[in-house]
């Protein structure tokens, strides 16, 4: 086998060897379905073929990541399986699994590796989908979460969101910069290092950069950096004043960010290298906190110019703005769902403040967090099914995600420091 160009070595090569639809997913289930039972999945260790009979601590490691990584969407259970249920010839539906996930890996040589994954209903033994990876060794969980995101999707008809990011704010060297881990609170890198204070993290539309503010000239800045390396940042925005909550549009070639270059606080349309097209909101109180719909055609975004922070909607083509919350006094941080239907926001409930969902084109709003604390900065998952938000208690703040359809808080387990500032990736290439 022809050794892998450079460029091929960060990407993961896909070859298919089984196929269980052409063009369309078998759709299983309704998962907004509110009398909806998990689905039992087992998954045993992953095996070398050359040795079927030896469990080993790398099959094992990629179970547990193929486990982790069709469980946090919410609808699938892993049941737990002995040693000796490694034999494929189990009764997997006696065991008590729907389905079962039966990988096989062959490593050829120090760096490369092939692997096998079948997801199987232990109904009828039918296969459901089927795939062969080849990649270099260090992509192994890329294949795996490429694997059962493809699974989600033959189950559901929408595209998993394990190969997803959290962009945050942490202040666990003694600064607030921004970190990146993947969804299941693993692989933390620090992306920041200007020993400041850093805020309010943005992906572009194809995950690709990151927009953020940053103080350490003095002046909170606006920057832009490239998440392919960690060495090269580069000020877009760096007038007088404010330059913060940069607002990605859908094309990626424009953002909304708030300026002070007046005196006032104001929502401003800018290219991505800082070049102003239009001013959006003009001395009509404090306006902050942009947030495009997924179409472009409107914006979220908070201004006190009824006397107190609430959640208004521009119309971006006639430019006419309509107010979109008034339950309570303050209702900050907007994020539009990428669905469009549903916008998350900040509400303050007495001396706290907890998460609603609303509509944008009004309405009630939805309470999600009814608990001790303060829940805070929601942000979107790809499948407009989970928020990740920021949680306080106790003077400790840490990252924390919720079903919309759910009431349990499941913190971000592994990471450091104090958290804030969440910004959920959009789907990620493997």
């Amino acid at each position: 086998m022809k050794r892998f160009p450079k460029l091929l070595a960060i990407i993961v090569v896909l070859s298919g060897i089984f196929f269980s639809y052409t063009a369309r997913a078998r759709v299983y289930l309704d998962i907004t379905s509110a009398d909806l039972r998990k689905l039992p999945v087992a998954i045993p260790p992953f095996i070398d073929p050359r040795h079927p009979d030896v469990i080993t601590a790398k099959g094992s490691k990629m179970a547990l990541l193929a486990g982790k990584a069709l469980a946090l969407h919410g609808f699938i259970k892993i049941i737990p399986t002995k040693s000796s249920s490694n034999d494929r010839s189990a009764d997997w539906k006696a065991m008590g699994a729907d389905f079962v996930m039966l990988g096989n890996y062959n490593t050829g040589g120090k760096t490369g590796m092939t692997l096998e994954i079948r997801f199987i209903d232990t109904s009828d033994g039918r296969m459901i989908i089927g795939k062969r990876y080849r990649a270099p060794w260090s992509k192994q969980g890329n294949m795996i979460r490429k694997f059962c995101d493809e699974v989600i999707y033959q189950l559901t008809g929408t595209m998993g969101i394990s190969n997803t990011k959290i962009a945050y704010v942490s202040d666990q060297t003694g600064s607030k910069e921004v970190y990146l881990t993947d969804i299941l609170g693993e692989n933390s890198r620090q992306v920041t290092n200007h020993h400041s204070i850093t805020v309010s993290p943005r992906f572009s539309p194809d995950g690709s950069e990151l927009a953020y503010t940053s103080y350490h000239r003095g002046n909170p800045d606006l920057y832009l950096t490239k998440l392919s390396q960690s060495r090269i940042t580069r000020a877009i925005s760096w007038r007088h004043g404010l330059n913060i909550a940069p607002a990605w549009s859908a094309n990626g070639k424009t953002m909304v960010v708030t300026l002070s270059r007046g005196g006032n606080s104001d929502l401003y349309l800018m290219t991505i290298n800082g070049r102003i097209i239009r001013r959006l909101t003009k001395n009509n109180g404090i306006n902050i906190s942009p947030s495009w719909a997924p179409d472009d055609h409107r914006l979220a975004f908070v201004s006190d110019r009824g006397g107190n922070p609430q959640i208004y909607i521009m119309d971006m083509r006639s430019r006419t703005t309509t107010r979109l919350t008034y339950a309570g006094d303050e209702n900050t941080t907007p994020n539009w769902s990428p669905n469009g239907k549903m916008i998350a926001y900040t509400g303050r409930v007495g001396s706290t403040h907890q998460i609603f969902v609303i509509a944008p084109d009004g309405g009630s709003p939805t309470q999600l967090t009814r608990y001790w604390g303060d829940y805070e900065s929601p942000s979107w998952a790809p499948d407009s099914r989970q928020i990740i938000f920021s949680r306080s208690r106790n003077g400790k703040r840490q990252l924390c995600r919720m079903f919309i359809k759910g009431r349990a808080v499941i913190p971000i387990p592994n990471l450091k420091g104090n958290q804030a500032f969440p910004q959920w990736s959009p789907r990620l290439k493997y």
